[in-house]
């Protein structure tokens, strides 16, 4: 089969789904579709097919792409548009979580596969409502039981539709603590023929809103490098526990 004759069929497809849809998923929806046509499409041709489809929408003269999120391909409006759609959609497509349930929704996904005790371990309160919550609004799963623990707990994941909603395919996807933190913080380096003057700068005191790195005439580094702040990744579960401990002791008082 061509891949000209399946490519105006993938788009249909592709725009006709209300979720991703995979390159074997589309092969078998076109060969079921074409059926009375004796040549059968294959995968390979399929996913050439999809490469030359999102290769068309990538130019500026189309609102919208063709994007692999949630584990399959979906047609998405490009961002310099979402503002425009947002006027006639407003608030619809707008997931609100509580602070609680950010903080699990986030154990969750880095430290998945993960049960309820062990969110409440590292949470250090009850995270009851909030997995309930979760699992409510479908950015959770159910993924099975701890056979190894005792009474054989349920494990969580974060779902298809959490993949989807941030427009990633895997949990592999998800930016590294260490790459959050270097976001926030920058080190410039001063060097100078005899010494090397160091001084820690936050990102948004050097860096303006378009993006121009600011820097003021006597202060210009000769080189600029990012370092990870590993030690503050690691606490990062010890400052939640914290946190919420001193929650806990001002309710009670």
């Amino acid at each position: 089969m061509e891949i000209s004759q399946i490519i105006p069929h993938i788009e249909a497809l592709i725009f006709a789904s209300d979720k991703a849809l995979s390159a074997a998923e589309i092969t078998e929806l076109i060969n079921n579709a074409l059926g009375f046509i004796e040549d059968r499409a294959d995968t390979e041709q399929v996913q050439a097919a999809i490469e030359g489809i999102k290769e068309k929408y990538d130019s500026e003269f189309y609102a919208f792409e063709l994007k692999q999120s949630g584990g399959g391909w979906q047609f998405l409006t490009k961002p310099a548009y979402h503002k425009t759609v947002a006027l006639i959609n407003g608030d619809k497509f707008i997931k609100r979580l509580s602070t609680a349930s950010l903080e699990t929704l986030s154990i969750i996904a880095y430290k998945q596969p993960i049960t309820k005790s062990e969110i409440e371990s590292i949470r250090g309160v009850n995270c009851d409502y909030a997995v309930q919550k979760l699992l409510e609004k479908d950015l959770v799963v159910i993924s099975g039981r701890n056979e190894d623990a005792v009474g054989k707990p349920l494990i969580y994941a974060t779902s298809k539709s959490f993949m989807d909603y941030f427009g990633i395919n895997s949990a592999d996807e998800l930016p590294k603590i260490s790459e959050v933190f270097m976001e926030e913080m920058v080190r410039a380096t001063q060097v100078n023929d005899d010494t090397n003057i160091e001084e820690d700068v936050h990102v948004h005191d050097v860096i303006g809103e378009a993006g121009e790195l600011h820097i003021t005439e006597g202060e210009v580094p000769t080189h600029i490098h990012v370092e990870a702040h590993e030690e503050e990744a690691n606490n990062m579960e010890t400052e939640i526990k914290q946190n919420k401990q001193n929650e806990n002791e001002e309710e009670a008082s």
